[in-house]
């Protein structure tokens, strides 16, 4: 196999990929969602408002810094490192508060 069909194949998967998981958010909305992001601030938990395009809206309930929370974000799904959306057949996301 020639180097550029190797390429249009790795591009394919990569597109059928990211459309999978954008599928799931999407199929997650109205749904609370944990994710984890390699950039600051690291972590959201929120419920999932809409998906646009290829980006995640959610009204943000708990992340690193309560400055930052209250507050609806826009987050590009391609910087989602791992998530988990609450469904009705699994378990509950924990409600995470400042224990100090």
């Amino acid at each position: 196999m020639a180097d550029g069909q190797i390429d249009s194949t790795l591009d394919m998967i990569n597109v059928q990929r990211q459309n999978a998981v954008t599928n799931h958010i999407r199929e997650g909305i109205g749904r609370k969602i944990f994710m984890l992001t390699p950039s600051f601030p690291f972590l959201f938990i929120g419920i999932i408002i809409d998906v646009v395009g290829d980006a995640l809206e959610l009204d943000v309930e708990t992340t690193h810094f309560q400055q930052l929370e209250n507050r609806r974000w826009f987050i590009h799904i391609d910087l989602i490192e791992a998530f988990f959306i609450e469904r009705d057949d699994a378990p509950r996301i924990p409600e995470l508060k400042d224990f100090g």
